[in-house]
């Protein structure tokens, strides 16, 4: 988690700054903030990085992402296209906007592959929740191509992926609308926060309202402003901007060191039998936040695991088991089981959700190890990670082949 790693007097700075005016609230109280407003610095950064035309900062990633399918408008009874492979977050933000999750399969990229999508197209698809996975990007050429001739309403979750890009566009405004994550395990934090973006103004103020009761922050008096949709509390707080914005201010710091880092890592690691590495799109544009290794199959890659955790080696993640971000551990939702009914409940679904038929989603997250890439990393701790690791995989491949 690269961001907690750089907190320091940047960050107490921009506290400070919010806690001598003494708002917290990001609008309105212009009288007293002294010309103090986090939020709006917060998002500025953000178009900085990333080039969009328009961000909006909100309470967190996931509801980032219901913003961005609210502005794209897709709600209830709309069947959305969504990974098997992805935080959770993804499709329950569907579930609660009305929608029917129908899951497809990722491949190699570890994102939504344009086979998987075009499978899992129904006469009442509306749109496509593309989520890019462990700060890589999907092969958005086949994607956007799979969009178009269906005439589908592109959605993008790029939480994991915030400084990632696809031949210069950054992840996230390829889409209708877009977002990223900024709570505590991201490559910049807020604590909690996440940021809306979209090119399309329309969109843009849709969810300026809609993550604000529908108010339209247009002049100073809250109280009299005009509620031109209906919306929910989605809204950050200045506090938790302020530290986002000087987490934003560092990420080209941040995806210089994790670059490196990387590219250390794998030119060590690149020669080792039966070692490689998740298809990359665009290694240029690669945010480096997760070394991304692939096993044979999934039993190597559990062996693997073991041999990790034996040798003490830590700083991983086996999605394939994790509670969280896979779909196999996923049984309240492949059960729908909800506090109260849910739109989805009284819908057809083309899916039955204890069924599903995923192959290739299963071989690859089995077969897949991610270690988080830390940018505060010496070249001679990398150099030891990349010769642990080295040493563990080429044990396991021993053992299989005498096996």
């Amino acid at each position: 988690m690269p961001g907690t790693e750089l907190f320091g007097a940047e960050e107490k700075k921009e506290i400070s700054d919010v806690l001598e005016t003494g708002i917290l609230f990001r609008f309105n109280h212009e009288a007293q903030r002294n010309n103090i407003w986090k939020a709006r610095d917060f998002e500025a950064e953000v178009k900085k990085i990333t080039g969009a035309r328009f961000a909006h900062a909100v309470s967190s990633g996931s509801t980032a992402v219901s913003c961005a399918l609210a502005a794209a408008g897709v709600g209830a009874g709309d069947e959305v296209i969504v990974p098997p492979f992805t935080y959770i977050a993804s499709v329950e933000a569907v579930i609660f906007a009305g929608g029917i999750p129908v899951f497809a399969e990722i491949d190699e990229t570890l994102c939504l592959s344009a086979k998987g999508i075009e499978k899992a197209i129904t006469p009442k698809t509306k749109a496509v929740l593309l989520v890019h996975m462990c700060g890589q990007m999907a092969d958005m050429p086949s994607i956007l191509d799979v969009i178009k001739r269906h005439n589908l309403v592109l959605v993008e979750d790029a939480g994991q992926a915030f400084g990632a890009s696809y031949k210069g566009t950054s992840v996230g405004l390829f889409g209708k609308t877009g977002c990223y994550s900024f709570d505590f395990f991201k490559i910049a934090t807020a604590g909690e926060g996440g940021v809306f973006v979209t090119n399309d103004e329309t969109c843009y103020r849709h969810a300026d309202s809609y993550s604000d009761h529908g108010h339209d922050h247009v002049g100073n008096v809250r109280g009299m402003e005009q509620h031109p949709i209906l919306g929910f509390n989605y809204r950050i707080s200045e506090l938790h901007a302020a530290i986002g914005a000087a987490q934003t201010r560092k990420v080209p710091k941040i995806l210089a060191a994790n670059r490196k880092n990387k590219t250390i890592l794998m030119n060590l690691l690149k020669d080792v039998p039966g070692l490689s590495f998740a298809n990359l799109p665009d290694p240029a544009g690669d945010s480096s936040t997760f070394l991304n290794l692939m096993l044979p199959d999934t039993e190597s890659a559990k062996r693997t695991v073991d041999a990790f955790n034996a040798a003490g080696i830590g700083g991983f993640n086996y999605w394939y088991i994790n509670m969280y971000h896979f779909i196999n551990q996923w049984g309240h939702l492949k059960d729908l089981k909800a506090a109260a009914p849910l739109p989805v409940h009284h819908y057809d679904k083309p899916q039955d959700y204890n069924n599903l038929q995923l192959p290739k989603s299963q071989e690859v997250v089995g077969r897949l190890i991610s270690f988080g890439i830390r940018c505060t990393w010496t070249e001679d701790e990398v150099k030891s990670l990349a010769g642990k690791i080295r040493t563990a995989v080429e044990k396991v491949t021993a053992e299989k082949t005498y096996a």
